[in-house]
């Protein structure tokens, strides 16, 4: 698998405000919020239930996504560093900027989802 995905994918998961993605071969694509940092995918779970698509990718690190309605396959890594975490809370901050996202914004800063920051890899 190639490190980082094409500029055309990234445009693409830049341009969405929700992302479809699946852990796992078991799970059903799920929507959720991406931010394109540096030229990387991030993804935060909102609920980290024992059954949601955080904890299936810290089992299992592959997946799917879903851009321009083709599946792409993926790999989840831990993303870490106090830095790339800002950037990553800038990101969410500057895509989702509705009155109604800010309560989601806000508690996507949190040191709690901060450490659930997953990067998707192609």
């Amino acid at each position: 698998m190639s490190a980082r995905f094409p500029p055309s994918i990234l445009r693409a998961i830049d341009g969405t405000k929700y992302f479809y993605l699946r852990a796992g071969d078991e799970h059903r694509f799920t929507p959720v919020w991406v931010v394109v940092v540096e030229d990387r995918v991030f993804v935060r779970p909102w609920n980290d239930k024992a059954s949601g698509w955080y904890r299936a990718f810290l089992e299992n690190k592959e997946g799917a996504i879903l851009v321009n309605d083709k599946e792409h396959p993926v790999r989840a890594l831990p993303s870490k560093g106090e830095k790339l975490n800002d950037a990553i809370d800038a990101g969410y901050a500057s895509k989702y900027t509705t009155k109604a996202n800010q309560k989601y914004v806000k508690g996507f800063a949190t040191p709690k989802r901060r450490a659930t920051s997953l990067e998707l890899r192609p």
